[in-house]
């Protein structure tokens, strides 16, 4: 090694250290489970931990598909803009009354033009005027990592620079709707594998729609008419 690279290897290493974008970056996968052990799809873990967040948080949607909030459960940064397309061939009446974020979008089909900017912490519950067993739900964290549990009730959670980190859980079935506390993380530089348990009344499916009737057709068709 020359003598001037022998210089320049402290600053090197230095820099990897104290730089995040040059520090490795773990990896979290995680298994959400309720009290029984069974896997919890639609849970939510979030981790703050030493640092914040890299970059502004990037937009996100909720879609409107068979006449359900897709996905059920969506899981974003505060200050994230979220889009509302309506994939269905009706139209749809979006609202929530959530303290965290209180909005409407008025009967619509396609993209509204403009997203809606979800700027506080805390649970927004959705909902559609026309038909009532549409339900679905934001969780917005000032966590900057978070992930959603799939069917199986696995999530995982990547970039994670080294470090302790608190970690809080949510599910639709947890009692009161309020996040549960679940301890703290020490991550390091390589890939943590570990199961969480939710209080938990269960996995929750969406509301199923009602059964098509030509009542029910009619009285949707003269709501949506008298909206115009």
């Amino acid at each position: 090694m020359t003598g001037r690279n022998s210089r320049l290897l402290p600053f090197l290493l230095f820099a990897a250290l104290a730089l995040p974008g040059l520090a490795p970056a773990a990896a979290l996968h995680a298994e959400l489970t309720d009290a029984t052990g069974q896997p919890l799809a639609d849970a939510v873990i979030t981790l703050r931990g030493p640092l914040d967040a890299p970059e502004a948080p990037p937009p996100a949607r909720m879609d409107q598909r068979d006449k359900q909030f897709r996905p059920h459960v969506l899981a974003v940064r505060t200050g994230t803009l979220v889009s509302f397309p309506n994939s269905d061939d009706i139209r749809h009446h979006v609202y929530s009354f959530s303290p965290a974020k209180r909005f409407e979008l008025r009967l619509y089909q396609g993209t509204p033009s403009e997203p809606v900017l979800f700027d506080q912490p805390g649970l927004v519950v959705l909902g559609c005027n026309i038909h009532d067993w549409m339900l679905g739900y934001i969780y917005v964290t000032d966590d900057p990592w978070f992930a959603v549990s799939d069917e199986q009730g696995r999530a995982a959670i990547a970039g994670l620079p080294a470090g302790r980190y608190v970690v809080t859980l949510w599910h639709p079935g947890n009692p009161q709707l309020l996040p549960q506390a679940a301890g703290e993380l020490q991550v390091q530089t390589q890939t943590l594998s570990q199961r969480f348990t939710l209080a938990s009344s269960g996995p929750v499916e969406p509301p199923a729609p009602p059964a098509p009737s030509a009542f029910g057709e009619a009285f949707r068709k003269a709501v949506e008419d008298a909206a115009q």
